[in-house]
């Protein structure tokens, strides 16, 4: 009898222990966390991840049939928490991670060894790509991070890497872009020289990891993992063309700057050819103005005075004139009459 007690009494202890203290669990704050029965997620019902119109916006139609994944019941962070021994609870961090672009999860020696990505440009120049991309695990996909795929991460950078190459080999410079023209005039044939793709790339990096972050918006409807921001910081062309390249920047840069000396001396003798102008037209008006004024007055004269008031304003203009005048010569009408 003490026998079966005690066993009795062992099973409860270990039951207890097993079951329902080892059921017991929390959730940190950066944590998030999905629950299983029999190995089938809870759900939310009727309701799947592209109801979310922001996702659904990310994929076209083709897509949206192969990325509708049904939305979990998402355990926020807390607890304890209970668990059945039947169920798992699948603990997810949503904090923001950072990874080189360069690195491949499944062959971590591939792309010398994790340093430098790989990718053929417009002109056909294999360059060197590094940089880094800032992920995290979306909350609001998190069947398809859990469930969808064996290794998210993995086709996360796949799909990272597929579109950086395309981007690499079809990027030109925005028309009218003073990085890719330098402000250059048409005519100059500067705009040939900084078409050299991997200039315009150089040049436009922030440009590149703008359409970036918009082409890879789909992978939350994809992956379940947000890709927060790229960040591509060094383009490197082969060593054999590295030379030609600093040639032609300097070549251009050198160009440039005599063309923007003569676009400035060019400004500066419009300016001054503008303020000369200027100065004559004041001048003129100068003399126009008592010529005006004095026009306005003899009308207002000869409008109170009549005109004999004219004849005696000029007689007395020239008694004036007379008066200060150091020689005068008199006309003898009698020479020109005798003639």
């Amino acid at each position: 009898m003490g026998i079966l007690l005690g066993a009795l009494l062992g099973f409860t202890a270990w039951f207890l222990l097993n079951y329902l203290v080892a059921g017991l669990y929390t959730v940190d704050q950066n944590e998030r966390a999905v629950k299983t029965s029999f190995g089938r997620a809870q759900r939310l019902e009727k309701v799947k991840t592209l109801d979310d119109a922001e996702l659904r916006d990310t994929l076209n139609e083709d897509e949206r049939k192969r990325y509708d994944y049904p939305q979990l019941r998402v355990i926020p962070p807390g607890g304890p928490y209970f668990k059945w021994p039947w169920e798992k609870v699948y603990k997810v961090s949503i904090a923001t991670e950072s990874i080189n672009i360069a690195t491949d999860p499944e062959t971590p020696s591939a792309n010398r060894n994790g340093s430098v990505l790989e990718a053929i440009t417009m002109d056909q120049l294999n360059t060197g790509l590094t940089g880094q991309i800032r992920f995290r695990v979306s909350e609001r996909n998190l069947y398809a991070y859990l469930f969808g795929i064996k290794n998210p991460i993995t086709h996360v950078m796949g799909y990272f890497v597929s579109v950086l190459r395309e981007k690499i080999a079809t990027f030109e410079a925005p028309a009218g872009s003073s990085a890719g023209s330098h402000g250059t005039a048409p005519g100059t044939g500067l705009n040939d020289v900084s078409g050299v793709s991997i200039n315009d790339i150089r040049k436009n990096l922030r440009l590149l990891n703008e359409a970036m972050d918009k082409d890879c918006r789909s992978s939350v409807a994809r992956y379940g993992i947000v890709l927060d921001a790229s960040l591509i910081t060094g383009i490197d062309p082969p060593a054999e063309v590295e030379s030609a390249l600093a040639a032609i920047n300097t070549a251009h840069n050198h160009v440039s700057s005599e063309i923007s000396l003569a676009q400035a001396s060019a400004d500066q003798k419009i300016v001054q050819s503008k303020r000369a102008v200027e100065i004559e037209t004041l001048k003129a008006q100068s003399e126009v103005e008592p010529l005006t004024a004095l026009a306005k007055q003899l009308s207002e004269l000869k409008s109170v005075g009549g005109p004999g008031s004219l004849i005696a304003y000029l007689r007395n203009v020239r008694l004036g004139v007379i008066a200060r005048a150091r020689q005068f010569v008199i006309e003898d009408r009698r020479h020109w009459e005798g003639r």
